[in-house]
């Protein structure tokens, strides 16, 4: 069970770490019916590539731990994160860069991108 996005990119938000409105901070705001709609176009790429910028930038070098940490494992509870000294916040930042990658690969690709996100 979990709350997955679908359209020109798909994934699963990382349950209880990431929040359907993800994408708004890469410079969309979504609608929202039963789904919150996202469409982004190619004069979105800036903003969409300053705020992944932000994020590796707030994450630091704490980045490459949390890139090692899941490269090593194939699940993760609380207590793995606490030893490995990742907090949920970077673990939320974290989530968002990935999110926030798939958008900008998807409108370099194909010069927009679009998906509806489960609430």
């Amino acid at each position: 069970m979990g709350r997955y996005y679908s359209g020109d990119i798909e994934g699963k938000f990382w349950f209880a770490v990431q929040s359907s409105n993800a994408a708004d901070r890469f410079g969309q705001q979504g609608y929202e019916p039963n789904f919150i709609q996202y469409h982004f176009e190619q004069e979105d790429l800036e903003a969409v590539e300053e705020e992944i910028a932000n994020i590796e930038e707030k994450l630091g070098d704490k980045l490459k731990v949390i890139e090692d940490f899941f490269a090593s494992k194939d699940g993760y509870n609380d207590k793995m994160l606490e030893e490995a000294g990742i907090t949920k916040d970077e673990l939320s930042e974290y989530a968002d860069l990935g999110l926030g990658i798939k958008i900008r690969d998807c409108i370099k690709e194909n010069g927009a991108c679009s998906f509806d996100a489960e609430i």
